[in-house]
């Protein structure tokens, strides 16, 4: 979903841009945010990304100068969320530390 622009941005002349995703538990989205918060946008200047989780939703919210710019953000951003979302799946839901068992066999 787009986010709707602010007069201050609007002024500067400043794009946004905002994702809400949803997943099944808040591990999940933890998850999620910690794999993707690495990613640093490699131009210095002209975008701002932030990556926030409230409950079981990532939210994501660009800033950015041009339209181009955010857009090879944006897309960039997509490809890394469906390799997690594909990498979480192909493993299962997450299992707590707290239910994690250890067998060991004596020989």
């Amino acid at each position: 979903m787009a986010a709707p622009c602010t007069e201050n941005n609007h002024k500067q002349g400043k794009l946004e841009f905002a994702l809400d995703v949803p997943f099944p538990s808040s591990r999940e989205a933890s998850i999620a945010l910690q794999s993707l918060s690495p990613d640093r946008e490699p131009r210095k200047g002209g975008i701002s990304k932030e990556l926030t989780v409230s409950g079981s939703t990532l939210s994501v919210r660009w800033r950015a100068d041009e339209a181009r710019i955010l857009r090879v953000s944006v897309g960039s951003f997509m490809d890394h969320l469906s390799l997690v979302m594909e990498t979480m799946e192909a493993f299962g839901p997450p299992v707590s530390v707290t239910t994690q068992t250890f067998c060991s066999t004596m020989t």
